[in-house]
């Protein structure tokens, strides 16, 4: 079983991956851990991966190009390409389920978000399988990562013989999920943003959000009964 992170510190895994059950797979050889750092494909002399948000708002998003092009190249390096997972609080929630279908994926490539997020144009591009560890937010999408290495490695023939536990969640607030964000540049690989969050209008900005967060919190319903 493989696993590449996508994170802007891959420095918090040294020391992950040298404890527990986790070291012994490796050490065995039934499971690898690789991490990948996006500031390695900026094109900026700055590395900079992120910028201010459209439409206005605090924090930084992550922009597309760098991490677009990490993702790109980690598929690449080894066959096969491998599921691609976004750590996210928009995604779908792990649950055991999940897990046991994870864990018959030979290679998984996670993705850890950071600041308020990633532009929305880098799910659109990559399409990969939104996660969420629970319904509450992190400082970043590496601790969640963790937790779909440590549960997954669970079920991976050799590494333990019963299988992990279910995790239980809980949202903050209403439990509605956060509606898509956007950063520099306009237009990337023919996906624009939207023109609302360039328009100023600050009360037009307010409800394209409210009524993203409510669709995005809908589907995300749909899909939870369904599952």
């Amino acid at each position: 079983m493989r696993f590449d992170v996508v994170t802007l510190f891959p420095g918090i895994f040294e020391s992950y991956v040298r404890q527990s059950l986790l070291e012994d797979a490796i050490q065995a050889g039934r499971v690898q851990v690789h991490t990948w750092n996006p500031r390695d494909w900026t094109e900026n002399k700055h590395n900079r991966v992120d910028d201010r948000p459209f439409g206005g708002g605090p924090g930084m998003v992550l922009a597309p190009q760098p991490i677009v092009d990490c993702v790109e190249a980690v598929r690449a390096d080894a066959e096969p390409p491998g599921l691609l997972v976004m750590l996210t609080p928009a995604g779908e929630r792990l649950t055991q389920r999940r897990v046991e279908k994870l864990a018959t994926e030979p290679r998984l490539i996670l993705m850890c978000g950071r600041y308020e997020g990633f532009d929305d144009r880098i799910r659109q591009v990559l399409n990969p399988l939104e996660l969420s560890v629970g319904d509450f937010v992190c400082n970043g999408g590496e601790v969640p990562a963790m937790v779909v290495i440590d549960s997954v490695i669970r079920l991976v023939p050799g590494v333990l013989g019963d299988e992990a536990s279910a995790t239980d969640e809980s949202h903050s607030e209403d439990g509605r999920l956060e509606y898509p964000q956007f950063t520099r540049p306009r237009s990337y690989r023919g996906l624009e943003v939207p023109e609302v969050l360039l328009s100023g209008n600050h009360q037009a900005v307010a409800k394209w959000r409210a009524e993203q967060s409510a669709a995005r919190s809908r589907r995300r319903n749909e899909q939870t009964d369904s599952s």
